[in-house]
């Protein structure tokens, strides 16, 4: 059985080169070594580049057999004798740029089954505007009246609804769908997708629950990158609003009337019932849970599994469930434990 590599690189480049293109400074080595490939620092081998971020992988450092490597100055000494080490402030980011370069197709995704232009087993409404350059794959769906910019991928199986834009450059993946929405440019959108599905609303009651129409829209803004099998519901009176640059992971969900603003960043399996706001610049943790019609304030962060019930200002941590300041959680988890520890006549190791 072959064994397929999906990505190549399209280039080599010299430890020089990577330094200047970072923006770092070579700290030892020989400035023509050169690298086209990347691995973790563990596994890394001649001509390859690897890196060091998180400082729990220090120790592997003085082992790697990398040919280059990507660390904070106070690791520098560390990496053995031959390994071209690069300093620079962020070498995770760093790392990123090279990668960028090597593989650019890692970076602009493509088309699930290859082609581009129409396929003929598409469905494209005699309504639909499509900018010259634009890619749709067997079995995707565009409804009437949709407009798609040009340089935009819509891949296999995906549905596009009656009345929706897409702007240019943008990636719909297989399966997703998109409804009653309006999306930037350079939007990616990975498989199983769902965007502009009903909200979850009824007016509750001992006779049944009556549904509420959802009548408004979701506003996807420019450079938004959302994962595979989220679902953005559409707003019920107003719109759902995702904010420029906001990276959402997979299986997220987002309520309808929910406001995201810019740079945010949210993490799978999050929810955020509907009405919730977030400004710039919020992160959210793996599984946080957000009550309906919480306002998050700029660069709050919400710990993983924490459920949060009231608002959070700008710029505080939180975590728990409920969540809480965390230095106030740590405080009362301390505590606690002590407490534990003296019913049982065991000494607390705190």
């Amino acid at each position: 059985m072959s064994d397929p590599k999906f990505f190549h690189p399209v280039r080599s480049l010299t430890a020089a080169e990577i330094a200047e293109f970072v923006g770092g400074t070579l700290a030892s080595g020989d400035p023509e070594t050169r690298i086209d490939a990347v691995a973790p620092i563990g596994d890394a081998g001649p001509g390859q580049l690897t890196f060091l971020d998180n400082p729990r992988y220090a120790p592997q450092l003085r082992e790697t057999r990398a040919a280059i490597c990507i660390c904070a100055a106070k690791y520098a000494a560390m990496a053995p004798e031959g390994v071209a080490v690069i300093v620079a402030a962020a070498p995770y980011r760093a790392s990123a740029q090279v990668v960028q370069a090597l593989f650019p197709d890692a970076t602009k995704l493509k088309g699930s089954f290859g082609n581009e232009g129409i396929h003929p087993s598409a469905v494209v409404d005699p309504s639909a505007r499509l900018e010259a350059g634009v890619t749709v794959e067997p079995g995707a769906v565009i409804g009437p009246e949709v407009e798609i910019g040009s340089g935009t991928v819509v891949c296999a199986n995906a549905v596009i609804g009656k009345g929706v834009r897409i702007g240019r450059d943008g990636y719909v993946g297989p399966g997703a769908s998109v409804l009653y929405a309006l999306v930037g440019n350079r939007v990616i959108l990975h498989p199983g997708c769902r965007i502009g599905q009903d909200g979850f609303g009824f007016a509750m009651g001992p006779g049944g629950h009556l549904k509420v129409p959802q009548i408004g829209r979701v506003i996807i803004q420019d450079d938004v990158e959302i994962g595979a099998n989220t679902t953005i519901d559409r707003g019920s009176n107003r719109d759902t609003i995702i904010g420029e640059g906001t990276k959402i992971d997979n299986a997220v969900q987002v309520g309808h009337n929910v406001v995201v603003g810019r740079h945010c960043v949210i993490v799978s399996q999050s929810g955020i019932s509907g009405s919730t706001r977030l400004d710039d610049y919020v992160a959210l943790g793996g599984q946080a849970g957000l009550s309906g019609h919480l306002h998050i304030g700029m660069g709050a962060q919400v710990a993983g599994n924490s459920g949060v019930a009231d608002d959070i200002p700008a710029g505080e941590r939180w975590m728990g469930s409920p969540a809480k300041p965390i230095r106030q959680f740590m405080k009362e988890t301390r505590t606690l434990r002590k407490l534990a520890a003296a019913a049982s006549g065991e000494k607390d190791s705190d």
